[in-house]
């Protein structure tokens, strides 16, 4: 994956965040997921007063690839407003992992479009899968 298609990817997920429901924490995230099928599906996250049913932004966006029929990331990019690139917290982490490959990338940015590249596996050595 080249430059241009990170920062494309970075766009796409800070556009997305401006959609976030985020009323308690006042912390939006947005994320844009490249699926195996060629299409880019993005989401945000979506707070809930019963803070356990909250989604975060990275798995709105695989759920809604799943739905169209996606079945392996080939990249996602995660955007926040953050002095530092954000990081995926555990649970998105698993996620990925389940609909990752072994080249999955994990584009973490803020809004200053800096960013960082990981694999899912250095970010989750050892991640669950049947």
């Amino acid at each position: 994956m080249d430059e241009k298609q990170i920062l494309q990817l970075i766009e796409m997920a800070i556009k997305a965040r401006e959609n976030a429901y985020a009323p308690y924490s006042n912390f939006k995230v947005g994320a844009a997921v490249l699926g195996d099928n060629g299409n880019i599906y993005t989401g945000v996250n979506v707070e809930n007063s019963s803070y356990g049913l909250t989604n975060c932004g990275e798995r709105t966006a695989i759920f809604s690839g799943i739905t169209d029929g996606m079945r392996n990331i080939v990249a996602i990019a995660i955007v926040g407003d953050t002095e530092d690139p954000i990081s995926p917290c555990g649970a998105c982490r698993q996620v990925i992992y389940e609909f990752s490959l072994d080249s999955t990338l994990v584009i973490l940015s803020n809004l200053k479009r800096e960013y960082k590249v990981w694999k899912i596996g250095d970010l989750l050595p050892y991640g669950f899968k049947l």
